[in-house]
């Protein structure tokens, strides 16, 4: 039996949506951009949740369980949205914040998504600059539920990605179920691709497939200037690494293109 379709499962996730008590850890988000590298504008900036002490992500992603999984993924939402709208996001023009989410922490996609639209309203954020990502590697227990999620999502003016694409073996079965606006590919795939022919061949392919399918590829874990200009050179202009930029919390960084 999958998650969504535990007989408690509504019961449980709706009354997490709606319990705004604390989760018993504090956390903050650091920003990471995604440039344009033609244009060197920033395209998005992604929240990646950080401890307030400096604790990295997968310390505060150890504090997650079942118990707490629904209300940890919309206090995510929220603080992001807080965080993006102090920091100045907003003055970016047509800058996206790109958020992660837990799939098995949706009940509903257009119930589950009150807190995020609350929170939009209150920054004065307009929902259409905002990107949800789901890794390729998060467990789905019912791909059709996430098919769900992200058609809800597109239909509130959300943009939709899957994240770390290439990373797992469940990628091309998730773009043939459904196709995203965005594709995120990993960063296993494009670290050292200028004199890797194997991963250049796959990621051409990549390109290939997601062009027929009008979906935008972005190029993760860019850290040289030689992997850049390849990926580049191969079509690809939007780029998210320790070249331009790494996370940081409480500024959104400028980036470095020298």
């Amino acid at each position: 039996m999958t998650q969504s379709s535990h007989p408690n499962f509504k019961s449980l996730g709706c009354a997490e949506c709606r319990d705004r008590e604390a989760l018993g850890f504090d956390f903050t988000m650091a920003f990471q951009p995604i440039f344009n590298v033609r244009t060197r504008q920033a395209f998005a900036y992604e929240a990646l949740v950080r401890g307030v002490n400096g604790e990295s992500a997968g310390h505060i992603l150890g504090l997650v369980n079942d118990s707490n999984r629904y209300r940890f993924d919309q206090a995510c939402r929220v603080k992001a949205i807080e965080e993006a709208a102090r920091l100045g996001m907003l003055d970016i023009p047509g800058c996206l914040l790109s958020i992660n989410f837990l799939p098995n922490a949706v009940y509903r996609a257009e119930t589950c998504i009150r807190a995020t639209l609350e929170a939009a309203r209150n920054t004065n954020f307009p929902p259409d600059r905002l990107m949800f990502e789901v890794t390729e590697g998060e467990r789905v227990d019912d791909p059709d539920h996430l098919k769900s999620i992200f058609l809800e999502y597109e239909r509130q003016g959300f943009t939709t990605a899957i994240d770390d694409f290439g990373s797992g073996y469940s990628g091309l079965n998730l773009l043939a179920m459904f196709q995203p606006q965005v594709l995120k590919i990993d960063m296993a795939l494009t670290r050292g691709i200028d004199h890797d022919r194997v991963k250049r061949a796959i990621v051409e392919g990549i390109i290939l497939v997601a062009n027929r399918l009008g979906i935008t590829v972005i190029a993760e874990g860019v850290e040289t200037r030689e992997e850049s200009a390849t990926l580049l050179a191969m079509g690809i202009e939007l780029m998210q690494g320790f070249l331009f930029a790494r996370p940081e919390v409480g500024r959104l960084a400028v980036g470095s293109f020298d």
